[in-house]
C-alpha cells in the first residue's frame, strides 16, 4: 500500500517529537507500506516568522514573507529525514517547489494547480520514504507560495490524489473528529467515521480538524482520509463515502467558530446590480464573504449583513467606505463579537423539525439568533460571541450526541 501522512506543527514541536515520528513512520516500512509524508513547520515556528516579518517592517512584501515562511518546514522535513535514517531507513527530502506542487500567483493563499510529484514517484520506486514540505509551492511565475492555513493538510491530500495513495492519514494533537469541541464538551464523542459531505460542513462552519480545501481535494478525487493522534497512534476518525446505513444518526456534530466579523450596510437603494457591486469589490480585495442575509426592502432602501474572516476584516472597511459613497447608503457598522454555532448530519435531510429543534433550545438558553444560514445537512446560527459555549453544550445534550448511535 501507498500511505501519505502528514504531521502538523504540534507532532514535530521538538527533537523528541521528531524521534517518536520518524519510529511510526519505519513502522509503517516494516509493516510494508511505502510511505509519503508531508510536515508542518516545527511547533509555533511559523508564528514566530511572521512576529520577526512585522518587527522588520510595518507592511511586509507577500512575496518575501512566503519566502521566509516556507523556511520553517524546510527545517522540519531535513530534520525529520535525519532521524529516519538513523533508524536505518532512506529518507529523501522535497520542499514543495521540488516535490512539483505548482500553484497559482497569489501569496499567501495560493492554490494548487497540479501536482507534478515525479521525484516524489523516484523516490518511492527507489525505496525511500518521501518527506516533502507542507504548506508550500512554485507558483506558475517560478515564485516560491504559501498555501495559507491548513497548507498543509492540502499538500498531503493532493499529493495522495496525485500519487494514487490508498490513504492519506492526517495525524494532529487530537484522535480524531468529535461530536463537539472536547475542551468545551468534556463528554463530546469521538466518531469512528464522517462522510466527506459532513466534513467539509464541519471545516466550512468552524471544525479545525481538517482545513476546508483538503476536505474539497478528498472529495473530488475520493481520497479516503484518516485521522489520528500523532501522541497515542490510535485509530481515529475516517473520511470517506457516505455508507448506507439502517440507521443513520440525524446529526453527527455540533461545531462551532467565534473567528468571523459580522458587516452591515443600512439603507441601501433596494435596485438591481447594488449586491452584485458590493460583493464583487470585496472578491477584488480576496475577501472571503460566508453567510449573507438580506432584509425585507422597506421604502426602496434594505440593510445586507454578511460575515468575513476577522483577518480580512480592515480590507473590508475600505471596501465598505467606497461602497457606501458609490451607492448612497447611509452607512455600516461592523460587529467582531459574534460566532457561529452550526449542526451538521447527514441524517438532516429525511427528518424534517431539526431547525425548529435547535431554535427551540436555543431560545430555551436565552441565545438570541442574529442570521440564519442553511444546507442539506446543516444549519448555522450566528449568536453573541459570549453565547457561543453555552449553546454548545446545550445543543449537544438535546440531541443526544454523547450517545453512541
Amino acid at each position: 500500500m501507498l500511505i501519505v501522512q502528514k504531521y502538523g506543527g504540534t507532532s514535530v514541536a521538538d527533537p523528541d517529537r521528531i524521534r517518536a515520528v520518524a519510529e511510526h513512520i519505519v513502522r509503517s516500512r516494516h509493516n510494508g507500506d511505502d510511505v509519503v509524508v508531508v510536515v508542518s513547520a516545527m511547533g509555533k515556528t511559523t508564528d514566530d516568522l511572521v512576529r520577526l516579518a512585522n518587527d522588520v517592517s510595518q507592511s511586509p512584501a507577500l512575496r518575501e514573507l512566503d519566502m521566509l515562511l516556507t523556511a520553517g518546514e524546510r527545517i522540519s522535513i531535513a530534520l525529520l529525514c535525519m532521524a529516519i535514517i538513523d533508524h536505518g531507513e532512506p529518507a529523501v527530502s522535497f520542499t514543495g517547489s521540488q516535490a512539483g506542487i505548482v500553484t497559482d500567483t497569489t501569496h499567501g493563499k495560493a492554490k494548487i494547480i497540479e501536482v507534478k510529484g515525479d521525484r516524489i514517484r523516484e523516490a518511492i520506486a527507489g525505496g525511500s520514504v518521501a518527506v516533502v514540505a507542507g504548506f508550500q509551492g512554485v507558483s506558475t511565475t517560478r515564485d516560491i507560495t504559501t498555501l495559507g492555513r491548513g497548507g498543509s493538510d492540502t499538500t498531503a491530500v493532493a499529493l495522495a490524489a496525485a500519487l494514487h495513495a490508498d490513504a492519506c492519514e492526517i495525524y494532529t494533537d487530537v484522535a480524531g473528529v468529535y461530536t463537539a469541541d472536547p475542551r468545551i464538551e468534556p463528554a463530546a464523542r469521538r466518531l469512528a467515521r464522517v462522510s466527506y459531505e459532513e466534513m467539509l460542513e464541519a471545516a466550512a462552519s468552524g471544525g479545525k480538524v481538517l482545513a476546508l480545501r483538503s476536505v474539497e481535494f478528498a472529495r473530488r478525487y475520493r481520497v479516503p482520509v484518516h485521522v489520528r493522534s500523532s501522541f497515542t497512534w490510535e485509530p481515529g476518525t475516517w473520511v470517506r463515502e457516505e455508507e448506507p446505513m439502517m440507521e443513520q444518526a440525524i446529526i453527527s456534530t455540533v461545531t462551532h467558530d467565534v473567528s468571523e466579523a459580522k458587516v452591515t450596510i443600512e439603507q441601501v437603494p433596494d435596485r438591481p446590480g447594488i449586491a452584485a457591486k458590493l460583493f464583487r469589490s470585496l472578491a477584488e480585495e480576496a475577501v472571503n464573504v460566508d453567510m449573507i442575509v438580506q432584509n425585507v426592502s422597506a421604502g426602496g432602501h434594505t440593510d445586507i449583513s454578511f460575515t468575513v474572516p476577522k483577518d480580512d476584516l480592515p480590507r473590508t472597511l475600505k471596501v465598505m467606505e467606497t461602497i457606501v459613497a458609490e451607492t448612497e447608503a447611509s452607512g455600516f457598522r461592523h460587529d467582531t463579537g459574534i460566532g457561529r454555532v452550526s449542526l451538521i448530519g447527514a441524517g438532516m435531510k429525511s427528518n424534517p423539525g431539526v431547525a425548529a429543534q435547535m431554535f427551540e433550545v436555543l431560545a430555551n438558553e436565552g441565545v438570541n439568533i442574529e442570521m440564519i444560514s442553511t444546507s442539506s445537512i446543516r444549519i448555522s446560527c450566528v449568536v453573541q460571541a459570549d453565547d457561543v459555549e453555552r449553546a454548545v453544550r446545550a445543543l449537544h445534550k438535546a440531541f443526544a450526541l454523547e450517545e453512541a448511535s
